[in-house]
């Protein structure tokens, strides 16, 4: 029996260590955990494996570590010959490997239609330095006349490196208003992308398309396109939830961001906005169609001499809501329609025909707006008037026409209320 106890106490003393231990972490598992780093408040007790990762994405400290894919060493050239094969091959390449980084260097590359299709091995770079041109041979997009650059079903990747994209939009714009004609660079299906320090310009399209993308950062994008360039919207975002919009220049012949059906927790901030249509939700229920877009939040823009400013816009006979929106902190300069939403839009040539169902919009809010105006109509509420615009706030606005005249607001069939100073208001 001695010896029996005399091989078990070492064991005991083992688990009443254990024991003790545990104990003491479970009074308080992450109390000196960034106290001096200044990360107490953003790592929690029940922080997820996943929550980190997504923190990570944001600081863009995702580790890619490993192997350098150039796509000049898989047959690129960079001299205005079609590069597009050699970039198909650097991609599979890259993708398969783990913590790539897929290089780009400065040199003019010419691509066809392109597919990135994921998903790939690990967290993945896309480092583009140098200028990707698109091909202006519209025979070569007879395959798939709606993308140019295409990055699809892709998880955990980054796309940066202060190059250049170019649509060369010039061939289409002139063949065609809005059908048959590419997105210059479009992100489906991806998961924690990030897409930072580039230039585009002169899309055949859209330049930026983010399509049922999930936790999504993007930043320090220039885009650029002529004031009549058409459908040329800067940032289109569609069915996406979690995307940020930062620190972003852009001036197109659309709007510089649209947001449209099936979008949620869309953030944009920083955003310098002109030529083009402003800044939209919408257009929604077209077609008869249920439309949704929630929890969208524009803190900080600047808008210099377009056509909109801050819109939201649905056609009659859809159904569904535009809810939870907040316009704050934005500056306009000489800008036709700097608020307005407009649930009678029709954008067709023969005029839309009165249908009683809407898009209801509803929580509303716009927040220190001021600067000037191009039109006497500074606010417009062209609202339902079998769904009429709810819960619309307005706090602190000062919209004045041009030479200092007094602007004036419309409003048809909305609920709204005024706090603090709003000039124009509604009568």
């Amino acid at each position: 029996m001695a010896q029996r106890i005399r091989y078990l106490l070492p064991f005991f003393v083992l688990m009443l260590s254990f024991i003790s231990c545990y104990s003491t972490l479970q009074k308080d598992p992450l109390r000196h955990f960034g106290e001096e780093s200044g990360f107490k408040d953003v790592i929690k007790q029940s922080t997820h494996v996943l929550r980190l990762k997504r923190f990570d994405r944001i600081l863009g400290t995702i580790s890619t570590s490993g192997k350098t894919i150039n796509v000049n060493d898989y047959g690129a050239k960079g001299d205005s010959t079609d590069d597009t094969e050699a970039f198909k091959k650097a991609w599979e390449v890259a993708c398969s490997t783990q913590g790539a980084v897929l290089v780009v260097p400065q040199k003019t590359y010419r691509l066809k239609p392109i597919r990135f299709l994921g998903p790939c091995k690990s967290d993945l770079k896309v480092q583009i330095s140098g200028t990707l041109e698109a091909s202006n041979d519209r025979s070569d997009y007879s395959q798939d006349g709606r993308h140019w650059l295409l990055f699809d079903s892709v998880q955990n990747l980054i796309v940066e490196g202060g190059g250049t994209i170019n649509g060369n939009g010039k061939i289409w714009w002139q063949n065609s208003c809005k059908v048959n004609k590419a997105l210059a660079l479009t992100f489906y299906e991806c998961k924690y992308l990030t897409v930072n320090n580039l230039k585009i310009q002169e899309a055949q399209q859209i330049h930026f398309s983010f399509e049922k993308c999930i936790n999504v950062q993007a930043s320090l994008l220039t885009i650029t396109a002529p004031e009549d360039s058409p459908n040329t919207d800067g940032i289109h975002v569609a069915d996406t939830q979690d995307i940020q919009i930062s620190s972003c220049n852009i001036g197109t012949g659309d709007d510089c961001i649209s947001i449209a059906s099936g979008s949620q927790n869309v953030q944009a901030k920083d955003i310098t906005c002109g030529p083009g249509h402003g800044i939209s939700i919408g257009s929604l229920g077209s077609g008869n169609s249920e439309s949704y877009v929630s929890g969208v939040t524009i803190n900080g823009a600047k808008l210099y001499g377009t056509t909109n400013g801050v819109r939201i816009k649905t056609w009659q006979g859809g159904s569904g809501s535009a809810s939870n929106i907040k316009f704050q902190n934005v500056e306009m300069h000489n800008v036709a329609n700097p608020i307005i939403i407009d649930q009678n839009y029709c954008d067709q040539d023969k005029p839309c025909t009165e249908q009683k169902s809407a898009v209801q919009v509803k929580n509303v809010l716009y927040h220190n707006i001021y600067g000037t105006s191009a039109s006497d109509v500074a606010i417009e509420f062209n609202c339902s008037s079998s769904f009429p615009c709810q819960e619309i706030l307005l706090q602190s606005i000062n919209l004045e026409a041009e030479k200092g005249q007094k602007s004036e607001a419309l409003c048809n069939n909305v609920q709204s209320t005024d706090t603090g100073i709003v000039s124009p208001h509604c009568p």
